[in-house]
């Protein structure tokens, strides 16, 4: 009578560890369907922040070369800056090619 007891006790522990087990493995997934979705939530609002980044910039520029605001001098900077790599691109450009001299 006993070893049955034990027996049925033993079961009873093994389908309670399976229903844990069951809910468990159900909330895990729920739990990666809600990170899953926040991560493409959080990709979409970080390029939403460099579209917005970009557009302040943008205008600070805009309000800068207009003279009517405080960004005057970030302008000017941001234009010469601007400048300076126009003018790398065309000397880059005016460079001969070496490989093309070296195989005349």
């Amino acid at each position: 009578m006993a070893d049955k007891s034990v027996i049925i006790n033993l079961e009873r522990r093994m389908q309670q560890l399976i229903d844990d087990h069951r809910r468990l493995r159900e909330a895990c997934d729920g739990l990666v369907a809600e990170r899953d979705m926040l991560k493409a939530e959080n990709r979409t609002l970080e390029m939403r922040i460099r579209e917005l980044d970009a557009e302040v910039a943008r205008m600070q520029l805009t309000e800068g070369l207009a003279g009517e605001s405080r960004n005057r001098d970030k302008a000017r900077a941001r234009v010469n800056r601007l400048m300076r790599e126009v003018d790398k691109c065309i000397a880059l450009l005016d460079k001969p090619d070496v490989a093309a001299t070296n195989d005349e």
